[in-house]
């Protein structure tokens, strides 16, 4: 398998894919809103589809869309209802220009497959390099900004009353969720994004109760994820997404009958 280049660089990838994912993953679920990172996936899609229409990476327009639109949200206002109010406006807008674009560009189905769900031969040594820039990059803001996000995920109301900059905060976190949805599509796909930057989260907190537990769990969940679903990939040509989505809903059954259990005995 590792005789391939694609599957080591794959591998690779899936480290920092769970790295950020981890981190962004455990504030979307903090923050409740796994509703916006369903429909950044999407606009994620309409991005790479204009890249691919305009004969540009595909990468740079979802980076392009993605991050234009979180920009928008964000200055829309701190208001959640105000928010989910843009975003479904966004959400059906976005998905039908990526249907128009590719529709209109000359790229065979395949091609838009790999874009929708994702694929491991598409990876290269320049995809690597770019992914491993961006997920420093992403990385080091989370690292220099982590109280404040953490402060403003967990305690949002507090934040707003005692934290400065506090909008700003939510800008960037918004930005830096665009981010990490145009890095992580490369593997898992522009419409399954959000799997990884919810489910894992949402699995592990029900098995830790500090905040650097939860990311530590949420970082092994979604790195066995990828990598299992990387090697099933491999062994039967079924999209890697399908296993990925199917490895990390088992991580969240298991925490469910964890938590009933749990619940039963009291």
């Amino acid at each position: 398998m590792f005789d391939y280049d694609f599957m080591r660089y794959a591998f690779i990838a899936g480290i920092f894919i769970a790295l950020i994912s981890c981190v962004m993953g455990v504030f979307v679920v903090a923050r409740q809103t796994s509703f916006f990172t369903h429909t950044l996936s999407e606009i994620g899609f309409s991005g790479a589809a204009f890249g691919v229409f305009a004969g540009i990476a595909p990468l740079t327009g979802m980076l392009i869309f993605t991050m234009t639109s979180a920009i928008f949200v964000g200055l829309s206002g701190e208001k959640v209802g105000r928010r989910e109010a843009s975003i479904s406006v966004f959400s059906g807008l976005f998905l039908g220009l990526g249907i128009l674009f590719l529709s209109l560009s000359d790229k065979q189905a395949s091609y838009a497959t790999s874009i929708l769900f994702g694929s491991i031969v598409g990876i290269d040594i320049n995809n690597l390099y770019t992914l491993i820039g961006l997920s420093v990059i992403l990385l080091v803001v989370v690292s220099a900004l982590f109280r404040r996000l953490a402060y403003n995920s967990f305690d949002s109301q507090g934040a707003e009353y005692n934290q400065r900059y506090n909008q700003i905060v939510s800008i960037v976190f918004l930005v830096l969720l665009a981010l990490t949805i145009s890095i992580t599509a490369q593997i898992v796909g522009a419409l399954l994004i959000f799997v990884l930057l919810t489910i894992p989260a949402s699995a592990a907190k029900y098995f830790a109760h500090t905040l650097w537990k939860m990311i530590g769990l949420t970082f092994i969940f979604v790195l066995v994820g990828i990598w299992l679903g990387l090697y099933l990939s491999f062994v039967t040509d079924w999209p890697v997404s399908f296993f990925i989505t199917v490895i990390e809903a088992l991580f969240y059954g298991a925490a469910i009958v964890k938590e009933r259990k749990s619940a039963s005995r009291l």
